[in-house]
């Protein structure tokens, strides 16, 4: 506890929260350590789940790794009482974990496992949404943002958010074209708003319950067009934060230049006892970015291992330089051997094999 800035339990008036891309709340059963570090991986997770944009972060390759050890991304945290009701109307009580991490550590973890990473600021598309529930479509404003709370959270679980039109009478007839998904009569009307991006959606009572049709337009174009129906217009108005997402996240997220997947030699000095080769095997063994390894070369002076990456020698060294058990003593003036192998899930005969005409050099510490 004594490496993080911790707060006790917040009182009354002062109110712990998670705002920005690096913060995240999660619920928690009690305040011990074993379900704080249990905490610390859902919240890390959400949050590469704001920076990239991708809902499906968590389970890319090597981030669960990480979500093991999230605890050393962690800049401080505080706890929350959440007071609420039971469905019998009893008092309940929630306590949350808000988390703060690391910006610059999580921006290099992104970049060393080629997260694709979704540039801030992020924009803010007017949500247009006419709600039917028997009575005819009525339009949501900011007025009645509370109907349509469901989807304005889950934007901002996701990283960005939406806005909502101020409900004028010429707004309010919009409903029409709404309806018939007019995206260019809703561009005009959205023309007082920046950025130019809207959500249109409609949300009707179906057979099954209701049926959400979801249109998302940046800058005239249509990016997506998407349907849900379920029991629950709550849950299914949430969907439409979620298509956004995802349709955003396609068009602006940028993975990260770290080099292809794939084997590549790497050489290591200052070894002087097999307590040395064991320490540096199990360390290159724990490394995320290192799927496998098998040594290449070994002299008195030079241990080489043919390490197959994640993503690329920059991931690796991102990783290295972090953790400071091995110094980096030459980035590539060496051309001897270079990096060998070829990217995964590529084995074609004419596949160019992986070269940078040099071989990154380290020290043991």
């Amino acid at each position: 506890m004594a490496s993080f800035g911790v707060s006790a339990q917040r009182v009354e008036g002062d109110r712990a929260v998670a705002q920005g891309a690096y913060n995240a709340e999660v619920t928690v059963k009690g305040q011990g350590a074993d379900e704080r570090r249990r905490a610390f991986s859902r919240a890390l997770a959400q949050v590469l789940g704001k920076l990239s944009g991708d809902r499906g972060a968590a389970s890319r390759p090597g981030v669960g790794a990480e979500l093991r050890q999230a605890e050393k991304y962690v800049r401080s945290f505080d706890y929350r009482q959440d007071e609420g009701r039971s469905a019998s109307g009893a008092p309940s009580f929630k306590t949350m974990l808000v988390v703060r991490f690391d910006e610059a550590a999580v921006d290099d973890l992104a970049l060393t496992l080629a997260l694709p990473v979704w540039p801030q600021p992020r924009p803010k598309p007017v949500l247009w949404l006419a709600i039917d529930d028997g009575s005819g479509p009525r339009l949501v404003d900011v007025k009645s943002a509370d109907a349509v709370r469901s989807t304005l959270d889950r934007a901002v679980e996701r990283g960005y958010r939406l806005g909502l039109p101020n409900g004028s009478a010429a707004e309010r007839a919009l409903v029409g074209a709404i309806w018939r998904g007019d995206t260019a009569a809703v561009a005009r009307a959205s023309q007082r708003y920046s950025p130019p991006m809207q959500l249109i959606g409609k949300l009707y009572r179906s057979s099954g319950g209701w049926t959400a049709d979801w249109i998302f337009v940046d800058n005239g174009k249509v990016l997506s067009r998407w349907s849900e129906s379920g029991p629950s217009a709550t849950q299914l108005m949430a969907t439409g934060a979620d298509g956004s997402a995802d349709a955003l996240m396609k068009r602006y997220a940028k993975r990260p230049d770290t080099g292809p997947a794939g084997t590549y030699r790497v050489a290591f000095t200052g070894l002087r006892s097999a307590d040395d080769y064991v320490r540096l095997s199990g360390y290159l063994q724990g490394l995320t970015v290192v799927r496998g390894m098998r040594p290449a070369l070994a002299t008195p002076q030079r241990l080489e291992f043919d390490l197959d990456l994640l993503s690329g020698v920059r991931g690796f060294n991102m990783m290295v330089e972090r953790d400071g058990v091995l110094a980096a003593l030459d980035r590539g003036r060496d051309t001897s051997i270079g990096p060998v192998g070829i990217p995964e899930g590529d084995t074609t005969d004419d596949q160019p094999m992986i070269t940078s005409g040099s071989v990154p050099v380290y020290t043991l510490r």
